[in-house]
């Protein structure tokens, strides 16, 4: 069996970088940035005011409360610049503030003395002091021209979409998504969630949860099909698979030491590299590692629904994040709710959930029901506990890895923020 570690460093040397595609910037989130974005202008373009008021001239010194003023001008957001005449404008909130006027105070702290016919102030008086310089946004005053607005490797939120529409990008360079096949095998798997049930049958649900999870992955599903345990039936659909243009493909079931165990065998029969089989981890020891003839990369999951899990979570997604450029994934470190027990020399995953303590803080619980066939649990958590190799005994309190349960940040986690 290969450690864990050694068989990641297996997987991300063996897969290489996908190329990258334009997307429009309304279309680009969850995508993977692929070049840096220099900003070409300055943000905000100009200086402008952050109150509804009047914008003054102080020439660097305070203005005292009660100084009184003549209002020459009035100045609304979208108002091309202009140049002051007096030391007085009525200015709304993201109006260009006036060439010669350099202060600004809010409505609330000014009386108006005279009105115009048209209800316009033509004289204030200031109920406070006014230091130089308050509430203007000076222009570059968020993002300079020439700075880096978001890096390369960034996976585009609706944050890093606003800040880009500001800048006027109308679309971006990102990773092409990787395209991903499934084919779970098993005789007695039914696709249908209609159909009755014959003996001995179970409804397949490995192949709806890599659907999903592999959306949350980023990556784009190709094709999905169930074949029953039989080499011919598999190679047809591994070769609508390739016609397909999958990069990855991912099999569920059969690939064990049973007498149907038969993916091995086909691999190798076509023509396939087995990069590793059978991993030091519990569970998903099974797993398989290949790559096809044609190029794309391959991995054997077990058919047990947490093995599957495990296999998508802490070996395909590695290699997703490598072909997209983002940098390894990176778990944080939380104490143990309560003792945990297990042989040494192996990894194990737990399904767990990370809660608040009574003084906030987050912790790790374990969940009952670890056992590889048991769903409900997994449907609980909310992230998954790695003990590793050499752990044996860990007191509660212990400072174990934590990893966010499907996605590879833990963005959905009481009190943590993204990872």
């Amino acid at each position: 069996m290969i450690e864990y570690r050694a068989a990641i460093d297996c997987l991300v040397t063996d897969c290489a970088l996908l190329p990258s595609e334009y997307c429009a910037l309304d279309a680009a989130a969850g995508r993977v940035l692929a070049e840096s974005i220099i900003s070409r202008a300055d943000l905000p373009p100009f200086d402008n005011s952050a109150m509804d008021g009047f914008a003054l001239r102080s020439a660097g010194s305070t203005l005292a409360a009660g100084s009184e003023f003549a209002v020459s001008g009035a100045q609304a957001a979208g108002d091309a610049s202009a140049v002051a005449s007096g030391e007085a404008w009525e200015i709304m909130t993201g109006a260009s503030v006036p060439l010669r006027l350099d202060t600004v105070i809010p409505v609330e702290q000014v009386a108006v003395l005279q009105r115009d016919g048209a209800d316009r102030p033509t004289r204030i008086r200031l109920l406070a002091a006014v230091p130089p310089g308050q509430h203007l946004r000076r222009a570059g005053e968020d993002l300079r021209a020439g700075d880096v607005a978001v890096s390369a490797g960034t996976v585009l939120g609706p944050q890093h979409l606003m800040l880009l529409a500001a800048l006027g990008v109308a679309q971006v360079a990102v990773r092409r998504r990787p395209k991903v096949a499934i084919i779970n095998t098993g005789r007695e798997l039914v696709d249908d969630p209609a159909a009755a049930l014959a003996e001995g049958a179970i409804r397949n649900s490995n192949g709806p949860y890599l659907v999903a999870a592999l959306a949350q992955l980023g990556a784009e599903v190709v094709l999905r099909e169930t074949v029953p345990d039989q080499p011919d039936a598999f190679a047809a659909v591994l070769e609508r698979a390739l016609a397909a243009a999958a990069d990855v493909v991912i099999s569920s079931g059969a690939v064990s030491m049973g007498r149907y165990d038969f993916v091995p065998e086909s691999l190798i029969a076509g023509g396939a590299r087995i990069g590793f089989h059978q991993v030091a981890i519990r569970p998903g020891k099974p797993l398989l590692f290949a790559r096809l003839a044609a190029g794309a990369l391959f991995f054997g999951l077990p058919g047990n629904p947490i093995s599957c899990a495990v296999g998508l979570r802490f070996f395909v997604a590695p290699v997703l994040r490598a072909m997209t450029g983002l940098d390894r994934e990176r778990s944080w470190r939380l104490p143990l709710r309560s003792a945990q027990s297990k042989k040494s020399g192996f990894r194990q995953f737990l399904k767990a959930r990370v809660e608040l303590d009574s003084a906030g803080r987050p912790q790790a619980r374990v969940l009952d029901g670890q056992e590889s066939f048991r769903i409900q649990p997994l449907a609980l958590a909310n992230a998954w506990v790695v003990l590793p190799e050499a752990a044996t005994d860990l007191p509660a309190g212990s400072l174990v890895e934590v990893v966010g349960l499907s996605a590879p940040w833990l963005a959905d986690l009481p009190g943590l923020g993204g990872a």
